[in-house]
């Protein structure tokens, strides 16, 4: 069942956004050579709870963490460990949701560590673009199969690959609701969006193959030919004309600053 939401519930969701957005700042400015994803995890629940929040997906059947820390090859739900030291050249794909007054915000960002590949940058930049591309469908009278369409046909375009088994999806008093959001499709398939729809959409694409496999830990899925991944994630609200952007980068912008992608 999908749920349409209120103005009012919208601006609620708004404000677990930003609480999100900030989050994401805040585990940016730790990003570095040497730092494990362990200690990510510590901060970004740390300001959540600081913050009157929740960390929506510690516990979430049963995953163990804050944050879903993604490294290289890995595409989404890696899992935070001390294990897991960041090194120049890595990226890391960092997802999380907060609730926040009965709502829930998500949002993912991949960031370079230190100094990456050109390949590996223009993977970032293109993941990046498709997220927006995907966004500008996001409007009343289009169709889910639009939103995937414009993310599929911007990748393969440049060379890229996306991955089919894990999608975006609706996001409100749940954490996950329907409708389930490919990041591929066919235009004027799937059901017609309506104003006040809440989605979260986030592009996984790869540099190589599109094909995943999931780890022994039962979470993280990787590529199966271990090249790179990147994932960029923004919760929005469909409207006439032009989708309303819940979830910000703009906190990551000014961390980053021109290391911003």
């Amino acid at each position: 069942m999908i749920f349409l939401k209120t103005d009012e519930e919208v601006e609620l969701m708004r404000a677990s956004n930003d609480l999100l957005g900030r989050t994401l700042a805040e585990v940016a400015k730790h990003i570095q050579p040497g730092v494990t994803t362990a200690r990510l995890d510590k901060i970004a629940e740390e300001f959540i709870r600081d913050n009157g929040g929740i960390p929506s997906c510690k516990g979430f059947e049963g995953y163990p963490a804050a944050l879903c820390t993604s490294v290289n090859e890995q595409v989404v739900h890696g899992i935070p460990s001390e294990e897991v030291v960041l090194k120049d050249g890595d990226i890391i794909s960092v997802d999380t949701c907060v609730l926040l007054n009965g709502f829930h915000g998500d949002s993912a960002y991949t960031f370079p560590v230190g100094e990456v590949s050109d390949d590996v940058m223009r993977l970032l930049r293109t993941t990046k673009e498709c997220l927006y591309l995907g966004i500008d469908c996001a409007v009343t009278g289009k169709r889910l199969g639009d939103v995937g369409f414009a993310v599929q046909n911007h990748a393969e375009k440049n060379g890229f690959s996306v991955v089919r088994e894990f999608v975006g999806h609706g996001i409100g008093r749940e954490m996950h609701e329907d409708p389930e959001v490919c990041n591929y499709g066919r235009r004027g398939n799937g059901i017609v969006l309506k104003s006040g729809m809440t989605i979260a959409i986030e592009p996984m694409i790869c540099l190589g193959r599109r094909n995943v496999l999931i780890e022994d830990d039962g979470w993280t899925a990787r590529t199966i030919d271990r090249k790179p991944a990147a994932h960029y994630e923004l919760s929005v609200c469909v409207r006439n004309g032009k989708a309303d952007i819940l979830s910000t980068f703009d906190y990551i912008r000014q961390v980053l600053g021109e290391r911003f992608i």
